[in-house]
């Protein structure tokens, strides 16, 4: 094995238990494994803290900055504050490897220690681009300069790689796809827990996005054919991009009467206890319009659970439609209805799908796979950089 003695630096401003998505838990579960590797793991971002907050989480060192709001000027601000913080954590102990998603450098000065690596979670060209909206000028020019200064790229599915590439022009520059991972010791299944007939489970931020208001337009065709159907929604609440309402309110203000007892939103719970919650589900079903590699399929997947997720985007890539969980358009209803529909009336197939998607998940995506896939990384781009 190759000497892990490495200091790795994560720009994050999601670290659990602040409000986040994937990035924050992506960081998370990767950061504790490289520290059980032998690496040491800073993590260092702005958080809503009045001072700075120095933590350890199994064995990664959390450092939460207070965010300057300045109208105009908070992005520079907040930079000169990171660069600094950066160099003194550089001189305790020397960084190698300063990774970010995708915006993360745009700011930084190019002294900024070690060796830069860029993680496509999907950012904000491309989130604009595959929903439909177009990049706000000033967050696409911060975006591109963050991907000039970065020394090498990498990407969490081909998909999010090859639509960046076309769209922040980068040419034949390099990019690695080093699949998201998930805790498959964590995510398991759990035979103790008996599955509730007719449950549905979605987990995601509420959110237009995540597809939720297709999944409750889906309900009324989904209890016509299984009357004991129920859904349960999982996550915090998102607001409404257009008026910044509390999406979930609005929402929830549109289920008819006759859905009002079959849909509970439970809110977000501790990322320890969502296996519990999901073990209780006979489908996972997951209609975001867009993702890049999204942790929650993967969770629902490891759980050994027949999933129903979308089409669009990097869906291919993580489930064979039909083999490991089906696959659905996310923006139509009836598309959900007829897949959801499938899988609780046939047993048989909800079982294999479980099965095959437990195997591949463990297969392909366990975390300490991934983990030996990013220090192999880690190490190439250090290679690189001193030959």
């Amino acid at each position: 094995m190759k000497n892990n003695n490495l200091h790795i630096v994560y720009l994050c401003n999601e670290y659990p238990p602040s409000k986040g998505g994937g990035v924050g838990t992506f960081t998370q579960t990767i950061a504790r494994q490289l520290v059980q590797l032998g690496c040491k793991v800073t993590v260092l971002g702005y958080y809503p803290v009045h001072v700075e907050v120095v933590e350890m989480d199994s064995g990664v060192q959390v450092i939460r900055m207070p965010v300057n709001l300045t109208p105009m000027l908070n992005i520079y601000i907040n930079a000169i504050h990171l660069h600094k913080r950066l160099m003194q954590i550089h001189q305790l102990e020397p960084v190698h490897i300063i990774e970010s998603s995708e915006m993360g450098f745009g700011a930084l000065p190019r002294n900024t220690p070690g060796i830069k690596i860029i993680r496509m979670h999907g950012g904000h060209h491309f989130f604009s681009s595959t929903l439909g909206r177009s990049p706000k000028r000033g967050r696409a020019m911060l975006e591109k300069n963050s991907f000039r200064k970065a020394d090498f790229l990498c990407a969490v599915s081909r998909f999010v790689a090859d639509t960046t590439r076309t769209l922040i022009k980068l040419a034949d520059r390099p990019i690695e796809i080093i699949p998201n991972p998930v805790d498959v010791d964590l995510f398991k299944p759990m035979p103790s827990i008996l599955e509730e007939p007719g449950l549905i489970c979605f987990v995601g931020t509420i959110c237009e996005k995540k597809g939720i208001r297709q999944l409750i337009e889906a309900m009324p065709e989904i209890l016509d054919a299984i009357p004991q159907v129920h859904l349960v929604a999982i996550g915090r609440d998102g607001r409404d991009t257009q008026t910044g309402e509390n999406y979930r309110i609005q929402l929830q203000s549109r289920v008819p009467a006759k859905l009002q007892d079959q849909i509970v939103f439970q809110g977000p719970v501790p990322h320890s206890d969502l296996p519990a919650w999901l073990a209780r589900s006979q489908v996972c079903v997951y209609p975001s319009h867009m993702e890049a590699m999204p942790i929650a399929w993967l969770e629902g997947l490891s759980m050994g659970k027949a999933v129903v997720a979308s089409q669009t985007g990097p869906g291919s890539e993580l489930i064979e439609d039909g083999i490991n969980g089906l696959l659905c358009n996310p923006y139509d209803a009836h598309s959900i209805a007829q897949k959801v529909i499938r899988i609780l009336h046939d047993n048989k197939l909800r079982r294999e799908l479980g099965k095959n998607a437990r195997s591949s998940t463990v297969e392909k995506y366990s975390l300490t796979k991934i983990a030996e896939l990013n220090l192999d990384y880690y190490h190439h781009c250090l290679t690189r950089e001193t030959s």
